[in-house]
């Protein structure tokens, strides 16, 4: 399973390796991957104070917060219109406080618990964003890119709250927000495998997160359960790179159509 944690991990690097935006379809994919990086920088964190994954949660948050950055660049300098430079400008500071606290030298649970909150910010501006950007592109195939980059939140945003249970931040609110995601990330794979776009290529790699996503949930359902410990916290960090990997091809795959 570790091992394939690092294929995971750069299969997702490689995703970002554009220099800059190609298209509408390519903004909406990595802006909604913008989404998907407050979250999983969260998790990562979390993961580094409870001392879960800690090599890789270390590459991890290293890596999210340098492929936001880029992003970051890419995405105002492409912003086709006024009102998205503004969302831009403004994901630019909610950013900014929020990567400062994930730099902080003394992580702890009140240090981790501002960080749950900082993320928030920072999510609700780049779905903002993406929003925006499906807007601007004004074609079905934007949608389907935009749900699909969505679920790549979702994971993250799933294994983040469980990790933060895991540490009593608020327990009872981190409970239902997975039960909300949850139902979400099932209510949009069947939108992603049933669209009429979708390619037999596409359809291969929901398949493959089906499979995931039973791996990942039997470890979510853990903390209504036998609760956490060091090894379902790994399971949940590693299962949750896994589906996420996944997710993103799946997104690129959509962003790819020329429809």
């Amino acid at each position: 399973m570790k091992r394939r944690l690092f294929i995971a991990t750069s299969a997702l690097a490689a995703a970002g390796a554009r220099a800059q935006v190609a298209d509408l379809n390519d903004a909406i994919n990595k802006a909604g991957r913008q989404r998907m990086l407050s979250q999983r920088a969260s998790k990562a964190y979390l993961a580094l104070v409870q001392n879960v994954e800690v090599r890789n949660a270390q590459q991890v948050l290293d890596r999210s917060i340098a492929l936001f950055e880029r992003q970051l660049v890419e995405l105002k300098a492409f912003a086709p219109s006024p009102a998205i430079r503004g969302t831009y400008d403004a994901l630019d500071g909610a950013w900014s406080e929020f990567k400062r606290e994930l730099a902080g030298l003394t992580p702890g649970k009140e240090e981790a618990a501002r960080i749950v909150k900082l993320d928030a910010a920072v999510l609700a501006l780049a779905n903002q964003g993406t929003a925006q950007y499906e807007a601007a592109s004004g074609k079905p195939v934007g949608r389907l890119v935009n749900i699909a980059g969505r679920q790549r939140m979702l994971s993250q945003r799933m294994a983040k709250f469980y990790l933060a249970s895991a540490m009593q931040i608020d327990a009872a609110g981190s409970t239902a927000e997975i039960a909300r995601s949850r139902a979400e990330f099932l209510a949009a794979l069947e939108i992603l495998r049933n669209a009429p776009e979708a390619t037999p290529q596409i359809r291969q790699e929901l398949v493959l997160a089906d499979a995931q996503w039973m791996f990942f949930n039997r470890g979510l359902q853990r903390l209504e359960g036998a609760g956490t410990s060091p090894a379902l916290m790994s399971d949940v960090f590693v299962s949750s790179e896994n589906l996420l990997a996944i997710m993103d091809r799946v997104t690129g795959l959509y962003s790819d159509l020329k429809i």
